[in-house]
């Protein structure tokens, strides 16, 4: 069974209601792929279906009105990645899963894209709502990317490593403002590079110390690791080169808000977890 857990949680009452509905459906996605004494699924398959469908809709149309209202910055790319959620339920083809072994394959295909968009969507996207400050306040920032110390989790490792990552940031952020420098391509590429080499390092190095201290709350944090590395994997640099200044202010947005929050919600708690085991084995 899939879970809704609290580092899903945006803190938005109806938003979260939501998303809980969509676990849901998941999980109904899951009991019928694995059961074994129901062999001809089709009108469930069809229902589901029909229900996820109906639901994405209602789901996105609150949530962009949200977003609308409080003027969140990151509203166009949430539409295009619903865009793109509707886009891939409706080509999923109905017209032959009469056959038991479609079935099975429709299924299967439904249940890992669903579980792998809704994770990745919530934990880098949905996560930021309302979090995000605007274009406007970061120019007026000189160093909005500082990492101080209401980020630091009190664990050397993960803080030494956190800074360089704020650090990085930083280095797009100044691109941002290099009102100068007109092709900005190279400099873009060099500072995904180095992001995605340095985040990969240091989840790997936050993951092996949550297990080396039996942290309850590693898989959750596995599932958040992997929503950012898939966000960056999906970037298409041809893109970036056609609308450059355009797409660094969204990268240093995106990073910061992503960073920060996740610092915020979930590593501080590895701390405290950290800490509640040392008093009590004291």
């Amino acid at each position: 069974m899939y879970k809704f857990t609290e580092d899903c949680l945006t803190g938005i009452e109806q938003i979260d209601k939501e998303h809980e509905k969509l676990f849901e459906l998941i999980n109904r996605t899951m009991q019928l792929l694995n059961n074994k004494l129901m062999e001809d699924k089709y009108h469930q398959v069809r229902e589901v279906m029909e229900e996820l469908k109906r639901y994405a809709d209602t789901h996105f149309a609150n949530e962009e009105a949200y977003m609308a209202a409080i003027n969140d910055p990151e509203l166009e790319l949430q539409k295009k990645q619903h865009a793109a959620f509707r886009e891939k339920i409706n080509v999923m083809d109905f017209s032959n899963i009469d056959e038991l072994t479609n079935q099975h394959e429709m299924l299967e295909e439904l249940l890992q894209y669903l579980v792998r968009w809704l994770y990745q969507h919530i934990l880098s996207s949905d996560i930021l709502i309302g979090k995000m400050p605007s274009l406007e306040e970061w120019k007026e920032n000189g160093n909005p990317c500082a990492f101080t110390e209401k980020y630091m989790t009190g664990i050397p490792l993960i803080d030494g490593e956190h800074e360089t990552l704020f650090e990085i940031i930083g280095d797009a952020d100044k691109l941002v403002k290099a009102e100068l420098l007109h092709d900005k391509y190279d400099e873009i590429v060099g500072i995904l590079e180095k992001l995605k080499n340095y985040t990969s390092e240091h989840f790997q190095d936050e993951e092996e110390f949550m297990e080396s201290i039996q942290y309850s709350g590693i898989g959750a944090q596995k599932m958040a690791h992997q929503a950012f590395i898939s966000k960056l994997e999906e970037i298409d640099l041809d893109q970036v080169d056609q609308n450059q200044q355009e797409y660094l202010e969204e990268l240093v947005e995106f990073l910061f808000g992503w960073l920060s929050n996740h610092i915020l919600k979930s590593d501080k708690l590895i701390a405290e977890s950290l800490y509640i085991d040392i008093e009590r084995n004291a």
